[in-house]
């Protein structure tokens, strides 16, 4: 199959599966959440977390890695393989989470507290968690992700809902973009660093108080401006340094 099309397929597959991870790890075990509400993660509006996409296709050049020569030979291929697969997840969420705190002075992801931070944004302990997930996705989901990509490529009738995803997400990504440069603009205004997720159980919480409606998939959509909840809260957020 087409490198570029199997990747495309796991961006897909691994952009709605990390949704799903953090939208349980948020509910149940973050303790950015101690209310235990339902919030939708990531910065986009639908059902994915294009980091996970991003991961999960870091992940699976990498497991293909093994069969370079030089690497076949190596003593402790593996151990090797899964080292390179979580300093490249490290790499991808310190650069994406950098970016957005430079650039848009958003916070998408807070290890403040975490041993070892570096910027609040990658720690050892997540470090980690990917190596343990890159042995994980080697082990358990390489060998299906690879039996998956060959019915893929005998049933490419199926890149449709690919192409539809993608359509569906490059809107989405304009929307978020256009949200993040009014999240900036008021962060700017404020004097403040917006964590992300802080605002929207915010937002939550204020409605649910007033028994007004909260749109899960629409998390910013409000009854007054964000400028509002910025001022009201402000503490709750992160003086610029």
């Amino acid at each position: 199959m087409d490198l570029a099309l199997a990747l495309a397929f796991l961006f897909f597959i691994g952009s709605v599966a990390g949704w799903v991870v953090e939208l349980l790890f948020r509910r149940f075990l973050s303790s950015a959440n101690p209310e235990r509400k339902w919030i939708n993660p990531g910065f986009c509006t639908g059902p994915y977390v294009p980091l996970y996409g991003f991961g999960l296709c870091i992940l699976f050049l990498v497991a293909l890695a093994e069969n370079i020569p030089w690497i076949a030979a190596l003593r402790y291929k593996k151990l090797v393989l899964f080292l390179v697969m979580a300093v490249a997840m490290t790499a991808i969420e310190y650069i994406a989470g950098l970016l957005m705190l430079k650039v848009a002075h958003v916070r998408l992801w807070d290890y403040s507290n975490v041993w070892g931070n570096i910027q609040g944004l990658i720690c050892p302990k997540f470090s980690l968690i990917w190596a343990l997930a890159g042995a994980g996705y080697y082990f358990l989901i390489h060998p299906r992700i690879l039996k998956t990509l060959a019915w893929f490529s005998n049933n490419l009738a199926f890149s449709f809902f690919v192409g539809m995803f993608f359509g569906v997400f490059l809107i989405d990504l304009a929307h978020s973009l256009h949200l993040t440069a009014r999240l900036k603009k008021l962060a700017e205004e404020n004097d403040v660093v917006v964590r992300f997720e802080t605002l929207k159980l915010q937002i939550k919480s204020s409605l649910e108080e007033r028994k007004l409606k909260y749109n899960f998939f629409v998390p910013f959509r409000t009854d007054v401006p964000l400028s509002q909840y910025l001022k009201e809260k402000r503490e709750l957020h992160e003086g610029k340094k």
